[in-house]
């Protein structure tokens, strides 16, 4: 994770040293060695995650000299990549994000004993039917559980998070009405929903203590689905987004209507790219992940 990046650019390669330095860890090894099991223990893969996009970023900046505040309108990330997004126009420092986003994975993981909580992928089914049942399994056999809508992703992908149970209840109900198919994901956490309050209340006192500039572009905020810019609503809205929905089909929805046409996602995977075609067809996505991705772009720009 993040290897070729490192060895193709030494703009990467300070990004992976300067997160290691905040840290006091050894993360790049991580990242780049394995095991496996450990880099993705929430607390890990959060700062990790950030540290691909950032390094993406930052060849971008300093390689390709891509002024991102004058190539881009705005910039957004879907649950942990909102900090990156932060972090790519200056709102949050690089060292702060990442000992934030430790803190996050370390809170959320407290927050709820393993093997208690559970997230589900819902595909078929619209964003409104999802509440309802969501809502219906909260109140099934196990009344006083918690099942929401956690991820509006796109058009028939939406995510429920909450106890184990009503998770599993909201899945057959899902079922019932006609689901194309529910996956339930691999996840220690049960993310965006009530069960994670203490690790809200971490994060509230940790970001009311973190310096948060005005970033150099709007970010489009998960759980608003429109644009921000103050520093105290960001904290605010960082802090909902631990138990708040992720509004990502509004979001792009949002800045499409804003006259966006093109989503540039910079960080491992391609996961946003492909929502975008599922989002709009007529919006233009694309992935910078690796020493190529990022040449290509280059040099059609």
């Amino acid at each position: 994770m993040g290897k070729p990046l490192a060895e193709a650019f030494e703009s990467a390669r300070d990004v992976f040293d300067e997160i290691d330095e905040a840290l006091g860890q050894n993360l790049s090894r991580l990242m780049f060695e394995g095991p496996a099991d450990t880099l993705t223990l929430t607390e890990n893969a959060q700062p990790a995650l950030m540290a691909v996009s950032m390094a993406v970023i930052r060849v971008l900046e300093r390689d390709g000299h891509v002024d991102i505040a004058q190539a881009a309108r705005f910039v957004a990330g879907h649950s942990v990549g909102e900090y990156s997004a932060l972090a790519a126009v200056g709102s949050i420092s690089l060292a702060d994000t990442a000992r934030l986003l430790r803190l996050r994975g370390q809170a959320m993981q407290e927050a709820v004993p393993v093997g208690l909580g559970a997230m589900t992928a819902i595909l078929g089914l619209d964003y409104a039917t999802v509440i309802e049942l969501a809502a219906a399994a909260a109140k099934g056999e196990g009344e006083g559980e918690v099942c929401a809508a956690a991820n509006d992703n796109a058009p028939g992908q939406v995510v429920v998070s909450g106890h184990k149970a009503a998770v599993e209840r909201a899945a057959a109900l899902a079922s019932e009405k006609g689901a194309r198919r529910t996956i339930m994901l691999p996840v220690t956490a049960p993310s965006h929903c009530a069960l994670m309050a203490p690790a809200a209340e971490v994060m509230a006192e940790a970001l009311s203590a973190a310096t948060v500039k005005v970033p150099a572009l709007p970010l489009v905020a998960n759980v608003k689905a429109e644009a921000v810019t103050d520093p105290t609503e960001i904290r605010a809205l960082l802090v909902a987004q631990v138990t708040g929905t992720v509004r990502w089909r509004e979001s792009v929805q949002w800045m499409k209507a804003q006259g966006v046409e093109r989503l540039v996602e910079a960080g491992a995977g391609k996961v946003l790219t492909g929502l975008t075609k599922r989002i709009d067809p007529e919006l233009t996505g694309t992935t910078l992940n690796t020493p190529d991705d990022i040449e290509a772009f280059l040099k059609s720009n």
